[in-house]
């Protein structure tokens, strides 16, 4: 998936950034390696100044992910993947 490979730049290039680490997660777990997708979602978690990946509440309380047809669209993809990782919803 070449989506993982730019994930793990971004990830190697602003190591950092807590979204670009839940991001890989999502894809990981999508894929199906939900063990690095747990390690990289606890990386993300770890890295951020607040408690936003602690659950999918959380995350959609503090974002903004834009129009209806947007939501949707990371409802399908990437809190999805975010729950395959182990991100609980509440």
């Amino acid at each position: 998936m070449r989506r993982v490979v730019w994930l793990e730049r971004a990830c190697s290039a602003v190591p950092e950034h807590p979204y670009y680490r839940s991001t890989l997660a999502s894809a990981l777990a999508v894929k199906g390696e939900t063990a690095r997708a747990t390690t990289e979602l606890a990386e993300a978690r770890r890295l951020a100044s607040d408690d936003r990946y602690s659950s999918l509440a959380r995350l959609r309380a503090v974002g903004n992910w834009g129009e209806p047809n947007i939501r949707a669209l990371f409802e399908a993809t990437y809190f999805s993947g975010l729950r395959l990782a182990g991100m609980p919803e509440e």
